[in-house]
């Protein structure tokens, strides 16, 4: 009866999907691509801009209902990207009068784009932790000092991550705490919600934890250095100590957020090594040392100077010639996140190509509004295009911009002058965007900490999104009074 009961449920969410959904999708995908490119008021917006306007609701609506699985989205995209805005696509649409069309080679490159690498390299890793038993140990280690509970267990994997993302890349720091989540996961039971919330908790730490220090993610480098040039230098102690407390916050929200929406069904999480993991030979003690090498790379990257997308390839190479790593292994690798992945990017570079990013960044008018206007809609614009292409892109496109902005809103002879400098300057708002950037967490395009998290198996898209978007307004909110009003940088 129960059965009958699933598979009646299953057919009418086909149903709805395909009968409903799908159309839906495809009238506004079709609409946004035929309407004239007047309709959107932006004045020299050309046909491939359009079409990449069409793409990205297209794209957006599919990951969002996930009407077919989101990795088959990815690579549909890329396909009608590469035959319609491409350089190399159907002459009907590619012609030079569309406007600027974007190279293929870089399309189809996403499919090996060093992020790409970097998640393969991460994949490798804990495939052979899981292998060898590294999981349980490294876990056990370093949830430790946080007991027991489930829930204290979920505050132990965001602080630890969060702790680590401000020091090292947050994908290589998800990429590594994918491995110790494993083994967390199996001593909960099947139906246990408090999975979902622990998947979660590695990309909601890692994105929030990089805020922390000015090299935690790219955009705080980018806000730090056009500061410095524009004469308003942070320092990064000047950071941290206002960051810091806002990520810690945010923590605690998120902590709370993840026991609400996916209460834990366990009383105890308890991990036990296998005995038949306590084999120690030299395959095992080669995994130990590829492991950590591979973390302390990460960790030392401005030290050393070697890409962390680099060092990700690192064990695949040890592991391979070593023969550790096997043909039966590569099978275990989740190529389907992979896919998934390469089409934010190829999406992403659709839309800087084409200029589309730029040309949406510059029709806002932002020189004829009120001060806390441009800081809201900068922000949200900020925090849309991280949703959907890199935030190291977006903070790259808008902060230049903003910078001029704010210069022009510093000046003492702007009508604005007084409200600018009350609400913190050019700091502010450049900051904020840093923020912004960070919480944009929607999809599992979003940032490569979310495609980890979807690689569990655990997500459903709509979950990653209403928490995505809860941690996002209320990081929005905190974060525009806390650099405005509550702590804000010394002018």
């Amino acid at each position: 009866m129960a059965e009958n009961q699933i598979e009646t449920l299953g057919k009418k969410k086909f149903d709805v999907k395909f009968c409903v959904l799908l159309p839906i999708v495809l009238l506004v995908t079709l609409f946004l691509w035929c309407v004239p490119t007047s309709f959107f008021g932006i004045d020299a917006l050309t046909l491939s801009q359009q079409r990449v306007i069409a793409l990205f609701a297209f794209a957006a609506l599919m990951w969002m209902f996930e009407i077919i699985p989101n990795w088959t989205t990815s690579v549909l995209l890329i396909v009608i990207a590469l035959l319609t805005v491409s350089n190399k696509g159907i002459s009907f649409f590619c012609r030079p009068e569309a406007g600027q069309l974007v190279n293929y080679k870089d399309i189809m490159s996403a499919f090996a784009d060093p992020v790409v690498m970097l998640f393969l390299g991460g994949f490798v890793l804990a495939i052979m932790a899981e292998k060898y038993g590294l999981d349980v140990t490294l876990a056990r280690t370093l949830l430790a000092p946080f007991g027991h509970k489930p829930k204290m267990v979920l505050l132990g994997f965001l602080i630890v991550i969060s702790v680590f993302s401000m020091f090292m890349s947050n994908t290589a720091t998800a990429a590594m705490m994918l491995a110790f989540l494993a083994p967390v996961l199996a001593v909960l039971p099947n139906d246990d919600k408090g999975k979902v919330g622990l998947a979660l908790s590695i990309p909601i730490a890692a994105n929030i934890g990089g805020i922390g220090t000015p090299i935690g993610t790219p955009p705080n480098a980018t806000a730090v250095k056009f500061l410095a040039e524009a004469g308003s230098e942070v320092s990064f102690v000047e950071w941290m100590v206002r960051m810091v407390p806002f990520v810690i916050i945010m923590i605690v929200i998120a902590w709370i957020l993840l026991q609400v929406f996916f209460p834990f069904k366990a009383k105890e999480v308890i991990l036990e090594i296998p005995e038949n993991k306590k084999k120690k030979d030299w395959k095992y003690y080669t995994v130990w040392v590829t492991f950590i090498g591979t973390i302390l790379l990460w960790a030392t990257e401005k030290l050393t100077g070697i890409n962390s997308n680099v060092v990700a390839l690192i064990p695949l190479a040890v592991l391979t010639c070593t023969g550790i790593f096997t043909k039966e292994d590569i099978k275990d690798i989740n190529w389907s996140v992979l896919w998934l992945v390469a089409g934010g990017f190829a999406l992403g570079t659709c839309l800087q190509q084409t200029g589309l990013a730029k040309v949406l960044i510059e029709a806002i008018p932002f020189g004829t509004m009120s001060v806390v206007l441009v800081l809201v809609i900068a922000g949200l614009v900020c925090y849309f295009l991280s949703n959907f292409i890199s935030n190291s892109a977006t903070a790259a496109l808008l902060i230049p911009i903003l910078i001029v902005v704010a210069e022009g809103m510093a000046d003492p002879a702007a009508a604005n002058n007084a409200s600018f400098i009350s609400l913190g300057g050019t700091k502010a708002m450049i900051s904020f965007i840093a923020i912004c950037a960070s919480i944009a967490m929607c999809f599992p395009i979003s940032t490569p900490p979310n495609a980890i998290a979807s690689s569990t198996g655990l997500v459903d898209t709509k979950d990653m999104t209403k928490v995505g978007i809860i941690i996002g307004v209320i990081g929005f909110v905190l974060g525009f009074f806390w650099l405005t009003k509550i702590f804000p940088f010394a002018m």
